[in-house]
């Protein structure tokens, strides 16, 4: 199982910090996240930033390895 960590709005949306998730690509994390997590989750989960071991994951075709460490990253302002 990838190993999932939530930062900001998407921890919020999940009420937690992180899971444990059994997916084979970035497609089938988001859609098992989405079902687990509800809709607002969903919502959030459409405007972030995924990186997998560091490295961001533009295509839902990037395989997973249960070793991996995937970061859900929402949209950040500074200043």
């Amino acid at each position: 199982m990838a190993t999932v960590r939530f930062f900001a709005g998407a921890a919020e949306a999940a009420a937690s910090d992180g899971a444990a998730i059994d997916a084979d690509t970035i497609g089938e994390l988001r859609s098992v996240l989405s079902t687990q997590f509800g809709a607002e989750f969903d919502r959030i989960l459409g405007l972030c930033s995924l990186l997998v071991n560091g490295t961001r994951a533009t295509d839902d075709a990037v395989t997973l390895a249960p070793t991996d460490t995937v970061d859900v990253l929402p949209p950040f302002a500074g200043g």
